[in-house]
């Protein structure tokens, strides 16, 4: 289900040791042995996100080996979302579409954001990231900020960087990611 050829590197776990120690995420502390489903469900800010993902069936795959980065949307950037529509995408008719806008937030590599700089500055100023769900991302920065342009035109910004996983990274975003409308 996540096989996509991807132009973001995979990182060593060197990297997570350079990090430093984890932030801590919707009040709670994120563990760099846990993986990313084990994390969020303690994030009191990504309670919708956990939900959802509990909806499409994914935390057996997020929960998996991976490696994974998680662009992950808080509960603030789902109820920027019109009304109505996190229930409208939990309905089962509407399953794969919950998919599809899920793994949008979800790259098949562990890109910190050094990483995500460095691949924007190689590229121009401008790098192009394809999800698993298909969408492409257009990354930039300013100063420490990443800011990921959806298909739609929408911008989200990267809260916080580099929430070290066991299977990958998660950046917290203030927006939700969605396909090409």
């Amino acid at each position: 289900m996540f096989k996509t050829s991807l132009s973001i590197i995979a990182l060593t776990a060197g990297t997570a040791a350079m990090a430093g120690e984890n932030p801590m995420v919707g009040g709670a502390p994120m563990y760099a042995d846990k993986n990313i489903v084990e994390n969020a469900v303690n994030s009191e800010d990504h309670t919708t996100l956990v939900k959802l993902v509990k909806s499409a069936g994914l935390v057996e795959t997020l929960s998996s080996e991976g490696p994974f980065t998680v662009f992950a949307p808080t509960n603030e950037a789902f109820t920027k979302l019109p009304k109505g529509t996190v229930e409208m995408v939990t309905q089962p008719e509407n399953k794969e579409m919950l998919t599809q806008v899920l793994t949008c937030h979800v790259v098949s590599a562990d890109a910190m954001s050094t990483a995500i700089k460095g691949m924007i500055d190689d590229d121009g100023g401008s790098h192009v990231v394809p999800t698993v769900g298909g969408c492409e991302l257009d990354a930039t920065y300013d100063g420490d900020t990443i800011t990921l342009e959806d298909e739609n035109g929408r911008t989200i910004n990267v809260t916080i960087a580099d929430v070290d996983q066991s299977n990958g990274v998660i950046h917290v975003v203030d927006g939700v990611i969605l396909p090409k409308m």
